[in-house]
């Protein structure tokens, strides 16, 4: 009876875990313009593995939706639904995107890491193109304007992030599958 309960409460309560994580890594950030410089992204990844791409996503959808009810989870302490619908708001949004995109990935080619490089490029490339969007609609600004500002700062910190993501990632996936903790499973 005690492992038939475990296997239903804990994946439940790695997700929480998941999201605690990203709601206290996130406020700090390091503001450089409109888009500030945040680790939430890297927790995603990170999340990807620890929780598989399915609970990744609704990890990541719920510290979204902490924030758009007033939560201050967001940078700078941010919070509330005018954040999340504001001109930054379409960043905020991708992160749920860019979970689904890059957890598809590492799940459909655990021994690719490869694939999990493309999937984890892909899943930032659709938060980009989704956040620069919002910005430009939203903001009223000119793409080259939020290339310039919201993109293009971000990319060699975001590719370092990937790249220690896929050497740890794999490693705490699989420590934790060997202890028998792995909530993806």
């Amino acid at each position: 009876m005690e492992t038939k309960e475990r296997g239903k409460v804990y994946p439940l309560a790695m997700t929480a875990v998941m999201t605690a994580v990203m709601a206290v890594v996130s406020p700090f950030s390091l503001p450089i313009g409109p888009i500030p410089i945040s680790l939430c992204n890297f927790v995603i990844y990170l999340t990807t593995y620890v929780l598989g791409w399915k609970r990744a996503t609704a990890a990541t959808l719920v510290y979204v939706l902490l924030g758009a009810v007033g939560a201050p989870v967001f940078s700078g302490f941010g919070a509330g639904l005018g954040k999340v619908l504001g001109p930054t708001g379409g960043y905020i949004v991708g992160y749920i995107f860019l979970a689904l995109v890059a957890g598809l990935f590492v799940e459909k080619f655990p021994d690719s890491r490869v694939l999990q490089l493309v999937g984890m490029v892909v899943g930032t490339a659709v938060l980009y193109a989704l956040g620069t969007a919002w910005f430009c609609v939203q903001g009223g600004k000119t793409v080259g304007y939020a290339m310039a500002y919201c993109v293009i700062p971000f990319l060699a910190g975001d590719a370092a992030k990937i790249i220690v993501t896929l050497a740890v990632g794999p490693l705490l996936r699989r420590r934790l599958a060997e202890a028998g903790l792995d909530p993806a499973a």
